[in-house]
């Protein structure tokens, strides 16, 4: 089976690669990147741009920026909703029937906050290309190390782990979770793939990843 990835150098993606390739599911490995991976792997292919091959069987989407780091409004919708759907259309043209992506909790049409909007408009435009399976996943605060230096979203992770168990009953969905467990989690999915849309937040992505 044939598997592509986009966003495979972000703080969730990495993982994701590494567990793809780690494992024997899926030869090759197609990361779409902006950057190297720096992994070599006799079944990784990367490729700048979306490459022109004839199958893909699943297909995982990582990708994810700010709007800070895009510069604007405009230029994050690009990224989050324009490159997401790019790369969706993409794999669905070339017969994957399994579609995952990494979203985040709490998205909404109707959400007053911009980018909660966005991450909902952009699950909504995938569930119309009628892939087989649709996973989304929906964590809150993402927690690890990442390649690049986003101070404030450090502080976020200190504040995300000591709140972690203060947060119960409807509200654990905004508990803090390890980017490696929900990597676990999305390639979970694609080993009992089932039809249908299906959405996790933190309790199902903790089951998932074994957590």
């Amino acid at each position: 089976m044939i598997a592509a990835i986009s966003g495979a150098t972000g703080l969730t993606g990495h993982h994701v690669l590494n567990l793809l390739l780690d494992g024997a599911r899926y030869d090759p490995v197609i990361a779409i990147v902006r950057r190297p991976t720096h992994r070599s792997h006799p079944r990784l292919r990367e490729s700048a741009g979306l490459p022109d091959i004839e199958r893909v069987d699943v297909a995982l989407c990582c990708v994810g920026t700010t709007i800070k780091k895009a510069g604007s409004e405009e230029a994050f919708r690009a990224v989050d909703h324009g490159y997401v759907l790019e790369f969706a259309q993409w794999a669905r043209q070339r017969g994957a029937r399994q579609f995952v992506f990494l979203s985040s909790v709490a998205a909404a049409i109707s959400s007053a906050n911009f980018y909660l909007r966005v991450k909902a408009e952009t699950e909504r435009d995938l569930e119309s290309l009628g892939f087989e399976s649709l996973e989304i996943f929906q964590p809150s605060m993402l927690l690890g190390v990442r390649g690049e230096s986003r101070p404030l979203e450090r502080v976020g992770q200190v504040v995300a782990e000591a709140l972690r168990f203060a947060l119960a009953g409807p509200l654990e969905r905004y508990r803090g979770i390890a980017a490696a467990d929900v990597a676990k989690a999305m390639v979970a999915v694609t080993e009992r793939p089932a039809q249908g849309v299906r959405r996790y937040e933190w309790r199902a992505i903790n089951e998932l990843s074994g957590g």
